[in-house]
């Protein structure tokens, strides 16, 4: 939910809108990756090895001499798990733990035949197949002798390998190569600790001209051919009065894309936290009207995805379906099924920014008895806590909450209070003082806890990304620490994109420092998935 009013410095005016947000062209990766040369890497055939969970062989671009590692597995659940690193990297890259929820379980590969040119890997009943091509390097995935996916087929393979820190990234002194270890949007400067390292490639979806998916923009359902206007960017985003019909960012990003035909249903899940771009390219889109019909009826119809990341390594799974039912399936059994939510949560929600004090929600609770409207919850937004310090409540206004409780409780109704990542920075609330002194915090990229803007003012941000403080953040929600709560009080997480008032894009810097040492660009699309 976003709020707004007289005073709500996350408001963006309309002709201010669009300085607040970047578009494509302002951002270093994408236009990197999309002006840069294609790297026609070769696969080495010769280096492949079948392990117990699949299959890994060695890439090599031959201009440069990088060498990728690619893994290669069959799970069990009719998914094909790609996987791109550096063979030998300077230190680990950025891999997204926790959202697959258990360890996948694979199929034993086996190779059904090898040429100089090729390689077949097939695995349980040879349904299902995999083709990996030397050169140029692309990855098919087949159905029977059908080939659904093919990965790399216009050789949009990317991987920029970390780098030591170079002279004049951090000590004032510029050199040629400066600009790739530091980025401007407006006044914000994005020191990059590693240097380039993003991350893509492109995937061909056979015979689909239909694909879906990508939450959350403001666009309609089936996803637009993006060589019209920008592509599609997942990076959560607080936007205020966001566009209609957009392909910015917003709250949330789900990297899950789902083709569809009358026949057959595919999905890819591209496991990546970092800023991604996305575009769809329908082949349909080439032809026009001068294009003969008999022509239009001999092509088969295909679909390309061209995914980019700033960041991480290359994980991509492919969902096989074959129908929707199996694909969602799939995509469940690797991220974790939804929880049943509680039955009063399919009811009537009553909220308003804001209720003044408990009369005015026990007066509004009357109100719905008095015209025998039915509703099961009211929600209480940041005005209910003292001085927006969230698990507490407002002395004057909110002086019984406990009693403010029970009395919906009697009528079967619950009450819903809004918690929100930054803290206000009080050295006087015994709870900013916890998170403080547990290191709680990010940091900043100078080692300091990072301070920003939100609603209390200035604010700091439970890491989220740290077991300790996940666990830290769950025991603030017990009866006997947040005073004043029951068993029927439930909570509402907000402003977790994480929306920093006054920051770059209205957000967290990509250079603060989460637990590990990991930048919080390597992670920005997770914090509000830890949050929950």
């Amino acid at each position: 939910m976003a709020e707004t009013s007289q005073t709500d410095v996350s408001f963006v005016p309309d002709d201010e809108w669009k300085l607040h947000f970047k578009k494509s062209d302002q951002v270093a990766f994408y236009r990197r990756q999309m002006q840069g040369p294609k790297h026609q890497y070769r696969a080495l055939l010769d280096s492949l090895v079948l392990t117990e969970k699949g299959a890994r062989l060695e890439l090599l671009d031959p201009k440069t001499q990088t060498k990728l590692l690619l893994s290669v597995s069959a799970c069990k659940n009719d998914t094909v798990r790609i996987f791109i690193d550096e063979l030998q990297p300077i230190k680990p890259r950025y891999r997204v733990p926790d959202v697959i929820r258990s360890e996948l379980q694979c199929e034993q590969l086996r190779v059904d035949r090898q040429t100089k040119d090729h390689v077949v890997l097939s695995w349980s009943t040879g349904l299902h197949r995999v083709r990996v091509w030397s050169f140029p390097f692309r990855l098919e995935v087949l159905c029977a002798d059908e080939v659904m996916v093919t990965f790399n087929s216009e050789s949009r393979l990317w991987l920029e390998t970390l780098q030591e820190p170079l002279r004049g990234t951090s000590d004032g002194v510029e050199d040629d190569t400066s600009s790739l270890w530091k980025e401007t949007f407006r006044e914000f400067v994005d020191f990059k600790a590693n240097g380039p390292s993003s991350v893509g490639v492109d995937l061909r979806l056979h015979g689909f001209d239909h694909v879906y998916g990508l939450p959350e923009h403001a666009d309609r359902l089936q996803l637009r051919d993006t060589r019209d206007g920008e592509p599609y960017r997942l990076y959560n985003l607080d936007v205020f009065a966001y566009k209609l019909s957009s392909r910015l960012g917003l709250y949330g990003s789900v990297p899950l894309l789902v083709s569809h035909r009358p026949d057959r249903t595919l999905g890819l899940f591209w496991l990546n936290a970092s800023e991604t771009f996305v575009n769809v390219h329908y082949s349909s889109a080439e032809q026009d009207d001068q294009t003969p019909p008999v022509k239009r009826m001999r092509t088969q119809p295909h679909t390309d995805v061209h995914w980019l990341s700033e960041s991480g390594v290359i994980d991509c799974l492919v969902l096989l379906g074959p129908g929707p039912q199996q694909v969602f399936s799939q995509y469940a059994q690797i991220t974790g099924f939804q929880a049943l939510p509680p039955l009063f949560a399919l009811g009537y929600h009553q909220c308003r920014w804001n209720y003044d004090d408990e009369a005015d929600v026990k007066a509004v609770d009357a109100g719905f008895d008095r015209h025998d409207i039915p509703y099961d919850v009211i929600w209480l937004d940041i005005e209910h806590t003292n001085g927006k310090r969230y698990f507490t409540w407002d002395p004057v206004h909110f002086p019984e909450p406990a009693a403010l409780q029970r009395h919906l409780d009697t009528k079967n109704r619950k009450l819903v209070v809004i918690s929100d990542p930054h803290i206000k920075v009080d050295p006087d609330w015994s709870l900013y003082c916890e998170a403080r002194d547990g290191g709680h915090f990010i940091r900043d990229r100078q080692g300091q806890i990072f301070k920003g803007v939100c609603w209390p003012g200035e604010s700091s941000y439970l890491d989220f990304s740290r077991p300790d403080t996940r666990a830290w953040y769950s025991s603030c929600f017990s009866l006997s620490k947040y005073k004043g709560s029951t068993p029927s009080l439930f909570v509402w997480n907000d402003m977790n994109e994480p929306s920093v008032f006054y920051g770059p894009e209205q957000t967290m810097p990509k250079d603060a420092v989460h637990y590990g040492g990991w930048e919080h660009r390597e992670l920005h699309n997770l914090y509000g998935f830890y949050q929950r």
